[in-house]
């Protein structure tokens, strides 16, 4: 990917996201690239323009990708899904790993308060993803969700609910600069991230261990039940990956089931599989800098506990 990420609106975005969806459905017939663009009900040179800024690479060379992909025919397990279901050896961490995330609870006091006075600066943002509603404290980014065209009113209602005494204040300037922060290659990864989340003791512990099995790309619901102890337990993880407030950076994406398959996504499985293959596709070189592949830090994730 180029070091500055290509944020789409709503609209376009649902266009590559069935792109993609179709490439994945019909690579074995290797479509041309007017009927990919058709899926995407864009001209060829408008969906091969929109297609290349958001991937930084042609549709042509991502069926070429998926195609690939499956010859390799890797078989799907708990220890290698990322093999199997987006990329044998080319699917790397990406620009989301390049950050260093710490994840905080909040503090006892706060949930009684349930955020009594607290002020949350939110906003909406552009990303590689649609728009999105992006909220934060003082502490840190507290949520991060994908919004539909429309759905604004509905995703600050969500945000509300989940802080209901909270004192929310509109900056759309800072929602933009989180999502520079988070999307474009980081000039300071020394600087964490941090994000300020609240759940039970069950969510955080999940949570945290999407973080610290993020930098290995998609994971299973079984095997995240093993990273936090509980074989056997695989549903409650999943209720907890689903009850996740900070789409993206704690990665809930990755989570695929057992068999591969997606596994749904409140926010849309095709926005789940676009991420996967975002993700993918950022580590592999680009027209314009073949020269220098960017070095995949895979950079250390890591909690540190409230105060």
């Amino acid at each position: 990917m180029s070091t500055e990420p290509a944020f789409v609106d709503s609209r376009d975005f649902a266009r590559i996201a069935r792109a993609i969806r179709f490439i994945d459905d019909n690579f074995r017939s290797q479509p041309r690239l007017a009927t990919i663009a058709g899926s995407a009900r864009l001209s060829e040179f408008h969906f091969n323009r929109l297609f290349r800024r958001w991937a930084g690479i042609t549709p042509r060379q991502y069926l070429a990708f998926v195609t690939g992909r499956a010859a390799r025919g890797a078989l799907v397990n708990d220890a290698s899904v990322l093999d199997a279901a987006y990329g044998v050896g080319l699917s790397g961490p990406g620009r989301l790993h390049d950050l260093m995330v710490t994840l905080e609870a909040v503090t006892p006091g706060e949930l009684k308060a349930r955020g009594r006075g607290t002020p949350i600066s939110y906003g909406f943002a552009g990303t590689p993803f649609g728009r999105a509603l992006i909220a934060s404290t003082a502490r840190g980014v507290c949520h991060l969700a994908f919004v539909e065209s429309g759905g604004e009113a509905e995703a600050v209602a969500a945000l509300g609910h989940g802080w209901p005494q909270a004192r929310l204040e509109r900056d759309d300037q800072a929602a933009a600069a989180l999502a520079a922060r988070i999307w474009s290659s980081p000039s300071d990864p020394a600087t964490p991230l941090k994000l300020a989340v609240k759940g039970t003791n069950f969510q955080l512990k999940v949570w945290q261990a999407l973080l610290e099995l993020g930098s290995a790309g998609p994971t299973t619901y079984s095997a995240l039940a093993g990273a936090v102890g509980l074989p056997g337990a695989a549903r409650a993880v999943g209720q907890a990956v689903g009850a996740n407030p900070v789409a993206w950076l704690i990665p809930c994406h990755n989570v695929l089931r057992r068999d591969g398959a997606l596994g749904g996504y409140q926010f849309g499985e095709d926005r789940k599989r676009a991420m996967l293959a975002w993700q993918a596709l950022d580590g592999l070189p680009r027209p314009a800098d073949r020269k220098r592949l960017r070095e995949s830090s895979g950079a250390l994730r890591h909690a540190r506990p409230a105060t």
